[in-house]
């Protein structure tokens, strides 16, 4: 299973300078969240909640993308669509 779909995408700066990823499911955020070096109140929240959606238990998507939008803002990481 690829993990709980998010639309649309959240997008996030990656290590490569002008390269940016687009996730759009709980396992890819959970990826994301792992590479972040800042990791304030709103990334471990976001990391409890990919965790508890991948490991069943029953989470909207919609609750799951605005945290991992909450910490993407918190640790500098966000872009925005466009």
């Amino acid at each position: 299973m690829a993990g709980l779909w998010f639309v649309p995408p959240v997008f996030v700066k990656t290590e490569t300078d002008g390269i940016r990823h687009g996730c759009n499911n709980t396992r890819a955020a959970l990826e994301q969240l792992k590479r972040w070096t800042r990791r304030g109140p709103r990334w471990h929240k976001a990391w409890t909640l990919c965790l508890s959606a991948l490991e069943g238990d029953p989470i909207d998507p919609h609750v799951i993308r605005k945290a991992f939008v909450a910490a993407a803002k918190e640790a500098e990481m966000y872009l925005s669509p466009e």
